[in-house]
């Protein structure tokens, strides 16, 4: 039987918690650091509009489409290995894109970056279950490990948006550089190296449907949520649902799987990618509303409206910093229940907001909301990656990424899309969009103008409402499917009826 102290982390895990929350960090606020840089860049490279696109979202579907090879791979080869090539990949092509001299340059670039940073997540989450072994620790961990990744989405706009004052755009990538080395100076001390028992040999087959289905699925999502033409995306979905469907019969037939769908057969398991995924739908739902009415309705520059949504990102961390401390005092599917029944109310305060003066209730309710799915993403994560055997802790943290990755997506296509629909029914079909009234009422007569632009924002403010609405259902919706899986008490014996029932 195992002595509980020797489970207990000592001082040379945390201080490898430390370099394992640096990449989380970095790879996060890569994700939202070009917001503000865009436009800069893009005028600096003469990049056109789809080069743009490429730009800003070519390193998220990297991410997103590797997350699963990678998570494997680590599983395979060593984690801390995959981890170190990965942070070296970083740190070179970091400095690589910060003297980009073409559109095409910093598209390869960003790409590259992309493959690099699928390599980090699955593997510092990992890392993670191997390095404190005791429940406990580990559950402080992954709410570290969970702070950092929200905290560095929340910041990576503030952080460039400081440094496009005083610097070019490519000091925006270079901030990655002093992390990474960090990471590579230390990790080989601090970090231990683990490998599952049954490695296998990594199909490639496996590898390229997983990656294609997943690309074209995201794709297919976000350009739902951008374009009034629903056949190229359409098309995209359905041929990524067929590739996704074949990658799962390959899947269910290998003995040693890229992605261990066997794991699903475990309710709770399933229950909380289901919830890590449409939280994040709801909360990519209402963040795309709320940057939006932050800029077009209540007039905020992208610099300050980007401040304005940081709360929304540090709630999260501070929810995840915190979501420990109530699993001390209550089961974690209950924590988790009832920061999900929080952020519903967050939701609904979205539905008050109305006119001029509506900028504190907005902060309250995207801070809200966000504070309330905290526990989910530290306990939730934590019960993951904490229900399978360390040997495929790598397998189950990408599915855990990737249930993340697909929510966004699908938050900002289906939500999007029903913003668009709510919007144009407001405006009687005389506006596609309201940066497209904003626009257009600078070339009207001042009433005129006026007019165009009272009625977008009205009809804007009411598909907020209808969002912050679904997003409330949601929530609500997932805190009665985590408490419809926890575990059941144990059923206790009657001493007494066991007796009469012997003596009968």
């Amino acid at each position: 039987m195992t002595n509980e102290t020797e489970l207990k982390a000592d001082r040379r895990a945390w201080l490898g918690l430390i370099i394992l929350a640096l990449p989380t960090l970095i790879v996060a606020m890569d994700m939202t650091a070009l917001l503000l840089a865009l436009p800069k860049l893009s005028a600096d490279l003469g990049a056109s509009n789809v080069e743009q696109l490429w730009i800003s979202d070519g390193y998220g579907l990297m991410v997103a489409g590797l997350v699963i090879t990678a998570g494997t791979l680590g599983d395979r080869i060593g984690r801390r290995k995959l981890l170190l090539v990965g942070a070296a990949g970083f740190l070179v092509l970091s400095v690589v894109a910060t003297f980009s001299v073409n559109p095409l340059m910093l598209i390869v670039v960003r790409l590259l970056l992309g493959v690099a940073g699928a390599t980090l997540t699955p593997s510092t989450l990992a890392l993670i279950t191997n390095m404190f072994r005791d429940e406990r620790q580990r559950g402080k961990a992954i709410a570290i490990w969970a702070t950092s990744q929200f905290a560095g989405g929340a910041l990576g706009p503030v952080l460039a948006g400081f440094l496009l004052q005083y610097f070019s755009w490519g000091s925006v990538f270079l901030i990655a550089v002093p992390a990474m080395a960090v990471v590579l100076l230390g990790g080989p001390f601090l970090l231990p190296e683990f490998r599952g028992d049954r490695s296998g040999r990594l199909d490639p087959v496996s590898v390229v449907l997983s990656l294609v289905a997943v690309l074209l699925m995201i794709y297919g999502f976000k350009q739902l949520a951008m374009q009034d033409e629903p056949l190229v995306p359409g098309i995209a979905l359905a041929v990524g649902a067929a590739v996704g469907l074949v990658f799962v019969r390959r899947q269910l037939t290998m003995e040693t799987p890229l992605l261990d769908l066997r794991l699903l057969r475990n309710r709770r398991f399933t229950a909380v990618l289901v919830c890590l995924g449409l939280a994040g739908t709801a909360m990519a739902g209402t963040g795309l509303l709320v940057t939006q009415y932050l800029q077009n309705v209540l007039g905020h520059s992208p610099a300050t409206s980007a401040m304005l949504f940081a709360p929304m990102g540090l709630g999260v961390a501070v929810g995840t910093m915190t979501a420990p401390a109530y699993a001390k005092r209550m089961k974690p599917t209950t924590a988790i229940a009832g920061g999900l029944a929080l952020s519903a109310l967050g939701s609904l305060l979205l539905v008050a907001v109305h006119g001029s003066g509506s900028l504190p209730l907005v902060m309250a309710g995207i801070t809200v909301l966000a504070v309330g799915t905290g526990p989910l993403f530290a306990l939730g994560t934590g019960l993951v990656v904490g229900s399978v055997p360390p040997e495929r802790a790598g397998s189950a943290a990408s599915m855990s990424e990737t249930a993340n990755y697909f929510g966004g997506s699908l938050g900002f296509a289906l939500l999007g899309v029903l913003a668009a629909v709510v919007y144009r029914e407001g405006t009687d079909g005389a506006s596609d969009s309201l940066a497209g009234a904003v626009a257009a009422s600078h070339n009207l007569p001042a009433g005129q103008g006026a007019e165009l632009l009272r009625t977008a924002r009205d009809a804007f403010t009411t598909s907020l409402h209808v969002t912050g609405l679904v997003a409330a259902v949601l929530f609500a919706a997932l805190a009665a499917l985590t408490l419809a899986v926890r575990p059941r008490a144990p059923k206790t014996v009657d001493v007494v009826q066991e007796a009469e029932s012997a003596a009968l």
